[in-house]
């Protein structure tokens, strides 16, 4: 039995003359005027035009059901009450206030209505502009808005053809598509609405829905600006019960015909039709799944209703008018990717366009994901070049040889001594020329890059970076595709959702390493780089991608993507980043390199500036004990002791910020935060220090901790160590033989004494007991004498490191300054302890180095790390010395103690407390004191490994009795360190000393890693 909505498409529409319809009109609705037919597919439409009013004459078909025009009357009624500013014709009631009326005609009795002119445009007949095609979308979501809160008993229209939720119902008509090839085509699609759309109806929102807005039905006016905007919509003979998202469903399949053939972009039409509906009736996913299977239902639907209904009623035009653009935009839709095409509904109607993307990129991003190296070797610390793959960039007027870019790319890579080179995720290339590479959908290319590739020499082995399991492995061997490839199947922790990894470009090898279903563990060997004549014929790379939503593919996965749905793609296939972990800095290209940078240095800073190693760095980035140069490789940091708790260190960043945002004056005034902080750092030394004066460098700590002295004694004279460094002033100069007695000094000044530098190892008493202690300390009790002869009386001063720096990370003998100091003061002096360099638990079991002598000073000097780089500085002394110390002349420094700096003071103190760092520098130190203890064994040119905590010096002797010095190996070995990654300096009189003491969050990785990297960098000076 045919139901009632398949016969009115199989009855004849009326047929009624001009007389004998303004004869009824005046009888029934007293109205006289000219007619004008209008289109229809199964009434008869006519424009009444009173010369005052216009007005639509609806005349149904005979076999029209009544109940379905009482449920558009309804509708209209309802909208009017609701929403009464949209755009819909309103009822005119009959003479007797009947909402319809009966004519009986020779074709039967035809149910009329009469209803209000909409005035405007068809849609059809306007340009389809964005700004329309939203005016559309915005028009619709207002009208399911209203439509919402309507319900009706003859909105339930079983068997009703045009109800997408019933489309399957019209396949038996597939036959009456003339084309086979056609007739496949809708066939193909009709199978994927049952596939993917159907099993998800039943949880679909349902509800009322127009479900006809087609070219004919939507009114177009001019807009405010000048525009054209949807303001009307007509006709709503085919309202239904159906999934609420069939209405944008249709909506947007009549939209997308409208667009010419050779210029036809799907995504760029629906886009903003898509986004202004769901700006204003918001869909659910699951709706925003199906959108284009459903879309592509309703085509399919009206090519085989328009063909069967064509057949049986050839003189009617009207049913064959969209055939052909439908066809066309069914062929797209059926070349498109249906999941990708869920995606772009997805993120047009404002939902994640991958439910999962943000699960999985947390998980990626989080200390969970441990990715191990692809190659074997470290990325972060390897050289490396950024290339592009842009027409008119360097090396790509080789662009169409693979080899000769790759003998191009390889001699780059030997100049800078970098061991691969990286193309950007996201750029857009003009290298894909393939036809795979074409998008039906759209006349745009997929040209945007959504992996990363990693340029390195063919027959490097690769492996994986995470835990997974062998989803596919594929020789995808057509022109510039990507060869052998491997996709991995992950889950992002613990019953975390699942994700993938793409390889690209491997080798033949490959496909027989691996294969689906085996699971491998994160480092495991997967396969081998892959040369041109096997790769897909590209430069030997890898391409390295991360999928969130496969799309439902296996083998193969778009490498690029539409410029125009990155959005979209950059959800499906994230920053590959997130695995690699390189420094941001390894994506951009730096337009003043350090050669640039040492031509401006060389014209505009002193050249009395000295800069570090063969090959210069250019540092922009720091982070814990890591340093970042300009290429983004991590450098890890063994000597910079000034970013005490680590470089850019969170705490201290933010404390100066929220500090430097609310004031920053000078210690005239009273301020809780300088207070607490002196108080703080006053309580980590030892009685009677506990005053404390602020100052700006280590430099001017030095210079005030000797004017104290010198004005409390009343005397200048001031005994030093040999080889010691204490600040770039003058006065300071005075008082560092490592700078007077050197290049471009003047000698000892008269007022100075040098003590001999206790150096166990080196001088003239060796090891570290007390009988080589006071030996030592002979030497200051000689300089002692020596100002007594010259002056009459005792020093002023005596001032050494807690340990000594610049004389090569020398640790005193036991009890040493304890003797040294006795003496000083049995002469009336003052001892004064550097801790600018040693400080602040740097030596691990002792908060200030020179509790390791048993010695409390008068003086202590603090500064570089105190304020993890920031510039402050302090003097600590007794209560007794500071008062005699003011003797009427103010001692004021202008930034010294202002609350700024009191701010990072305090936050160093917490992140050196709350992480535990002087521990760590204990248990770090002794680790990496024993590992290059091992090495000394193994080396003869490591002839002392020396220091306490992270203070550690190794020296190198070419003869371990006679101890000259290694000094130009040891100029070689911080080279090459630099080259491997790791930061090293020298010191000591013959700069013979390797140097470390790196930032306290230095742990037993980077201990090992230096230690490691030493070991290999001697191997090869053997």
């Amino acid at each position: 039995m045919r139901s009632q909505g398949r016969r009115v498409f199989e009855h004849p529409k009326p047929h009624l003359a001009d007389r004998e319809v303004s004869a009824l009109l005046q009888r029934d609705y007293g109205l006289a005027g000219s007619l004008a037919p209008l289109d229809s597919e199964r009434d008869q439409n006519v424009l009444l035009d009173t010369g005052e009013h216009r007005y639509v004459l609806k005349i149904a078909n005979a076999a029209e059901d009544r109940a379905s025009l009482a449920l558009q009357n309804a509708a209209l009624e309802h909208l009017g009450a609701v929403a009464p500013a949209l755009g819909v014709p309103r009822l005119v009631r009959t003479r007797d206030g009947a909402e319809i009326a009966d004519w009986q005609t020779g074709t039967g009795s035809h149910a009329v209505r009469l209803l209000t002119y909409l005035p405007g445009q068809l849609f059809s007949a306007v340009a389809k502009t964005p700004a329309l095609l939203a005016s559309l979308g915005a028009f619709m979501g207002r009208l399911s808005t209203a439509l919402a809160s309507f319900g009706h008993p003859a909105a339930h229209r079983p068997g009703f053809l045009w109800n997408l939720d019933e489309a399957p119902a019209v396949k038996p008509w597939l036959d009456d598509v003339v084309s086979p090839h056609d007739r496949a085509l809708v066939a193909r699609l009709f199978a994927r609405y049952e596939a993917r759309a159907v099993p998800k109806l039943r949880g679909l929102r349902a509800g009322a829905v127009h479900q006809d807005a087609n070219d004919n039905n939507l009114i177009v006016s001019d807009g405010c600006e000048g525009g054209k905007t949807v303001t009307g919509l007509i006709d709503f003979g085919d309202m239904t019960f159906g999934r609420r998202i069939n209405e944008l469903a249709v909506t947007l399949a009549y939209a997308l015909l409208g667009e010419s053939e050779e210029n036809h972009d799907l995504f760029a039409a629906a886009r903003p039709l898509i986004s202004a509906y769901a700006a204003i009736s918001a869909l659910e996913a699951g709706e925003a799944d199906v959108l284009f299977d459903l879309v592509a239902a309703r085509l399919a639907v009206s090519v085989c209703v328009s063909s069967h209904r064509a057949r049986e009623f050839p003189e009617n035009e009207y049913l064959l008018i969209s055939q052909a653009p439908a066809l066309r935009l069914l062929a797209r839709i059926d070349q498109t990717n249906p999941a990708l095409l869920a995606a772009f509904a997805r993120h047009a109607a404002g939902l994640p366009p991958v439910a999962d993307h943000d699960r999985i990129v947390a998980w990626l991003a989080s200390e969970d994901c441990a990715p191990q190296p692809l190659f074997g070797f470290d990325l972060n610390r390897t050289a490396r070049l950024l290339v592009s793959l842009r027409a008119g960039e360097p090396g790509m007027e080789h662009a169409d040889d693979a080899d000769a870019y790759w003998i191009w790319l390889s001699e780059r890579l030997a100049a800078e001594d970098a061991g691969f080179a990286i193309g950007r995720y996201g750029e857009e290339r003009d290298v894909y020329k393939g036809d795979q590479f074409r998008t039906p959908a759209s006349p745009e290319r997929r040209t945007q890059h959504l992996g990363i590739d990693l340029f390195i020499a063919p027959g490097t082995p690769l492996h994986a970076p995470l835990a997974g399991r062998v989803l596919s492995v594929a020789d995808n061997a057509a022109a510039f595709d990507y060869g052998p490839t491997v996709i991995l199947e992950h889950a992002a922790g613990e019953g975390g959702p699942r994700f993938f990894t793409l390889y690209g470009h491997l080798s033949r090898e490959t496909l027989t390493r691996v294969r689906p279903g085996m699971t491998v563990q994160a480092g495991e060997r997967i396969g081998s780089i892959g040369a041109a004549d096997v790769n897909g014929g590209w430069a030997p790379h890898l391409h390295f991608q991360i999928i969130t939503d496969r799309l439902d593919l296996s083998g193969d996965f778009p490498g690029v993507g539409q410029p125009s749905l990155w959005p979209v793609w950059s959800r499906i296939a994230p920053d590959p980043n997130l695995i690699l972990r390189l420094a941001p800095e390894s994506f951009a290209a730096d337009p003043t390199p350090p050669a640039v940078l040492l031509a401006r240095r060389a014209r505009v800073l002193g050249p009395s500036l000295s800069i570090s190693y063969r090959k210069k760095l250019k540092i922009v980035r720091g982070r814990g004990a890591w340093l970042y140069d300009h290429t983004g490789r991590a450098f890890l940091d063994c000597v910079n002791n000034v970013c005490h708790v680590g470089h850019a260190h969170p705490r201290v960043v933010d404390a100066l910020a929220r500090q430097a945002a609310l004031l920053n004056t000078n210690t005239r005034y009273l301020h809780d935060t300088l207070l607490d902080y002196a108080e703080r750092l006053a309580a980590t030394f030892p009685q009677p220090l506990s005053v404390v004066y602020l100052v700006c460098s280590g430099s001017e700590a030095n210079e005030l901790a000797l004017r104290i002295a010198r004005t409390v004694t009343g005397r200048r004279n001031t005994i030093t160590l040999d080889w010691a460094y204490h600040g770039n002033t003058g006065v300071l100069i005075e008082v560092s033989p490592y700078k007077f007695n050197r290049k471009g000094g003047s000698g000892k000044p008269d007022h100075v004494e040098i003590a001999t530098l206790p150096d166990p190892y080196r001088g003239p008493f060796k090891g570290y007991g007390p009988e080589s202690a006071l030996a030592y300390a002979a030497s200051v009790a000689e300089q002692i004498e020596t100002i007594r002869r010259k002056t009459g009386h005792g020093p002023a001063a005596f001032i050494a490191e807690a340990m000594s720096g610049c004389g090569g990370q020398v640790l005193f003998p036991q009890g040493y300054l304890r003797e040294a100091a006795r003496l000083v003061r049995a002469a009336g002096g003052l001892v004064i302890v550097d801790e600018v360099q040693t400080g602040f638990g740097r030596a691990g079991s002792q908060f200030w180095a020179h509790a390791l002598q048993d010695v409390v000073p008068d003086i202590v000097t603090l500064g570089k790390p105190i304020g993890n780089g920031h510039p402050m500085a302090a003097v600590i002394t007794t209560p007794e010395i500071a008062a005699a110390f003011a003797n009427g002349m103010e001692f004021f420094s202008t930034f010294g103690g202002n609350p700024v700096s009191a701010a990072a003071g305090m936050a160093v103190l917490d992140v050196l407390e709350e992480e535990q760092l002087q521990a760590n520098a204990l248990t770090t130190g002794r680790h990496l004191k024993a590992r290059l203890d091992e090495l000394a064994r193994r080396h003869e040119l490591i002839g002392d490994v020396r220091g306490e905590g992270l203070f550690l010096g190794v020296e190198l002797v070419r003869d371990r009795e006679t101890l000259e010095p290694a000094t130009e190996e040891a100029g070689t070995i911080i080279d090459r360190m630099r080259d491997a990654g790791v930061l090293l300096s020298t010191d000591g009189p013959f700069d013979n000393v390797l140097k470390i003491k790196p930032p306290l969050v230095f742990g037993l990785r980077e201990a090992d890693r230096l230690a490691d990297g030493l070991e290999r960098v001697l191997r090869l000076l053997v």
